[in-house]
């Protein structure tokens, strides 16, 4: 039996909680080829935990294994409080999840209705709650009129929108969602966007969320942890994610003056000359454009000789670094570390 309890280097240690869903060291290995390596993290009541990383990274062995649907090669984990490495506990997690596959796997000689009743009826729900639910979950997602239709004559959007009606038939606390948008036209994505947030709002749902979206990443999660290769390459909400590849690196500011602007631009031209910590600058209407590797100490320098040349300031900011922008420089470290 592998032990239940989180080792010390897990990503929460010392906390006092209780997370809904826990990953410590888990590990995954098919034949020769690791999948998944000493991957640990904690997700809490009501938190959307996004998997962001490219096809191939890791990130559906993740939710299998939380769900039960793979044995670990090594390591432990637990959903809502069950051990999924517990033959005792295995049965009653997948009864208490909602799953998304990312492939619907639907029986197409079923109608929509009857194929929800039939996994409503797998887990145990009565006549009339299944029927309620149905029909709540196909009108929400704007397929209650084909209801009566076989999933074979369905569109590949309409097999998704009904791979998550199935996926949420019985109202589980806990839902793995492995790219719910795959597929879906921009209306139909946002829908399900939208209507995820919904649940988390209405009942402190609990999500992990699969995707390699950026987009969607930022849009939903709470905390997002970028996977590539079998690892956590790194973990954090957005604003976290985006700190951490700021730090030390340069920063593109922009100085928006009242007037004078391009005689103010050689000033901080000047200024730059005689300070290595700015670099690039350019001027462009009011706007005046620059970088630099150290914001702090640079930008009050450069409002200070700025006023004292008679400028008239009217903002200061810097430029947000995009999501985007962390995922593709970390995934590239992660690269050149392997």
């Amino acid at each position: 039996m592998r032990p239940n309890s989180a080792p010390d280097n897990h990503p929460d240690s010392g906390l006092n909680h209780n997370p809904v869903i826990a990953a410590y060291n888990l590990s995954k290995t098919f034949g020769q080829t690791a999948a998944l390596r000493d991957v640990s993290f904690e997700v809490h009541a009501g938190e959307i935990f996004g998997l962001l990383g490219p096809n191939g990274a890791g990130k559906t062995t993740t939710v299998r294994l939380l769900a039960c649907l793979y044995e670990p090669t090594g390591g432990s984990g637990k959903v809502l409080g069950l051990d999924i490495t517990d033959e005792d506990s295995t049965e009653r997690i997948r009864e208490r999840i909602g799953m998304l596959t990312e492939s619907p796997g639907l029986y197409d000689r079923l109608n929509a209705l009857e194929y929800l009743d039939f996994f409503g009826d797998l887990y145990g729900m009565p006549a009339a709650a299944r029927r309620a639910s149905a029909e709540r979950l196909l009108k929400m997602l704007g397929i209650w009129d084909r209801r009566t239709d076989r999933l074979a004559k369905y569109s590949k959007g309409m097999k998704q929108k009904i791979a998550v009606a199935r996926t949420l038939i019985h109202d589980p606390q806990v839902i793995f969602l492995d790219e719910p948008t795959s597929g879906l036209d921009p209306e139909s994505a946002k829908v399900v966007r939208d209507y995820v947030l919904e649940l988390k709002a209405e009942k402190q749902r609990t999500f992990v969320l699969c995707t390699h979206n950026l987009a969607e990443a930022e849009r939903l999660c709470d905390r997002i942890a970028l996977v590539n290769q079998g690892r956590i390459v790194a973990l954090g909400t957005a604003d976290e994610l985006r700190a951490r590849l700021a730090g030390g690196r340069e920063r593109l500011c922009k100085l928006h003056v009242r007037e004078r602007a391009a005689e103010l631009a050689e000033v901080v031209r000047g200024l730059a000359a005689g300070h290595g910590d700015i670099s690039g600058v350019e001027q462009a209407g009011d706007v005046i454009t620059y970088s630099t590797a150290d914001a702090e100490k640079m930008n009050p320098l450069i409002v200070e000789t700025v006023v004292k040349a008679g400028g008239h300031i009217v903002a200061l900011n810097e430029a947000e670094q995009s999501l985007e922008n962390v995922y593709l420089e970390l995934m590239h470290d992660s690269r050149e570390a392997d």
